[in-house]
């Protein structure tokens, strides 16, 4: 995959190229010769320099042996314990949120369940039921 991606990069790279010069030339087609001819030496010269800018870049990639870093194990180093180990964190996340998650729902219905059942257990007159610190005083007082 990284092989093919690399060619269509290539491809439309070299599209572009060719949409630009053509352009270019639509347009040097009215210029003085001594004009058009620097032009055509410095396309020359761009080119020369992008060949082996190419060449540049492929024998630094292949020295360092970062050629697939962002193709996700697509190499021939990497397979499926490669995906498996990039992926195992990111469950490990998810399943420690939801433990917690489900760790806190459970203490909050306990402390609901204990306010009530004292509530229903204690004798208590009607107007403290109306007081908007009876739970609170109910914590404090355990």
């Amino acid at each position: 995959m990284n092989h093919t991606l690399q060619k269509r990069t290539e491809i439309l790279q070299d599209r572009y190229g060719l949409k630009t010069a053509s352009y270019l030339s639509a347009g040097a087609a009215d210029l003085p010769y001594d004009i058009s001819e620097r032009l055509r030496a410095a396309r020359a010269q761009a080119v020369a320099a992008r060949k082996v800018a190419r060449v540049q870049t492929a024998s630094v990639t292949a020295a360092s042996g970062t050629g697939s870093v962002l193709t996700w194990g697509s190499g021939e180093r990497f397979g499926l314990w490669y995906r498996i180990g990039s992926v195992l964190p990111l469950i490990a996340l998810v399943v420690g949120l939801l433990a917690i998650n489900s760790l806190q729902t459970d203490s909050f219905v306990e402390e609901l369940a204990e306010v009530d059942s004292a509530l229903l257990t204690d004798d208590l007159p009607p107007d403290a039921f109306s007081d908007p610190g009876f739970v609170q005083f109910l914590k404090v007082n355990r």
